[in-house]
């Protein structure tokens, strides 16, 4: 079966995740070889170089390795997988569909504000430069599963703040006014909830949470959005490869 890849990630990444796909899918095991280039070219109809990078992008990662003039072959590294690695790029809404949940978002406040100094350095702003602040609230049901705080360089959204639906998802927000990010740096800790959030929301109950603070950047490495997301500790747990 031949499966074009065209998608507007990086091509080489995005090859990259496909090739752990097919290993994942094909069942292949640590020592068994990898598909011939020829046989991967064709199958995802992407050029030899392209492949390349991708193939030396999973040898750097260790997940495969090679035999000079025997091809490549599956590493024990590949067998280690996570159901949920903290080092995953993707949406709060992605997450918590992959986590088994159906959440509705609840936007709490939305506004436009000069971005404080933590604000400004996360996002590479001039001093004085405003940001969107957008408050919400990740809920299953009743339950708020995750309260997220996003501040958004001002003139990355020119259109007025009221104009915009800011219940549905703000990466898809971005890519309609071309800036979606595709990777992030980010600080995990274990904290509570501000005492303000509680009071003004009602959840003293949200117990311990696991805060991740990230900056997104597009893929020319522009910063686009600085986010605070404290998930609440009793609904989520991160994994990772050590290696």
């Amino acid at each position: 079966m031949i499966t074009p890849l065209r998608d507007e990630r990086t091509l080489v990444l995005k090859l990259r995740d496909a090739i752990t796909a097919l290993i994942d899918e094909q069942g292949l095991k640590p020592g068994d070889q990898l598909p011939t280039e020829a046989e991967l070219t064709r199958k995802f109809q992407i050029s030899r170089p392209a492949l390349r990078e991708a193939l030396k992008l999973m040898e750097q990662d260790g997940a495969i390795y090679v035999k000079h003039g025997k091809g490549r072959f599956v590493s024990a590294a590949a067998a280690l997988q996570v159901e949920r690695p903290i080092t995953c790029f993707e949406s709060v809404t992605d997450m918590l569909h992959k986590s088994g949940y159906r959440p509705t978002n609840r936007v709490l406040s939305i506004s436009e504000e000069v971005a404080s100094d933590e604000v400004r350095e996360a996002l590479r702003l001039e001093q004085g430069a405003r940001v969107i602040r957008l408050e919400r609230l990740r809920m299953q049901g009743d339950e708020v599963l995750v309260y997220c705080l996003d501040y958004i360089p001002r003139s990355v959204i020119p259109d007025r703040l009221y104009d915009i639906d800011w219940s549905g998802s703000v990466l898809d927000l971005l890519e309609r006014h071309g800036s979606r990010p595709r990777m992030s740096t980010a600080v995990a800790t274990s904290t509570l909830l501000p005492n303000d959030v509680s009071e003004r929301n009602d959840l003293h109950d949200f117990g311990p949470a696991f805060l991740i603070t990230e900056t997104t950047f597009t893929p020319t490495g522009i910063p686009v959005i600085f986010a605070k997301d404290y998930h609440r500790g009793s609904r989520f747990s991160f994994s990772f490869v050590r290696k």
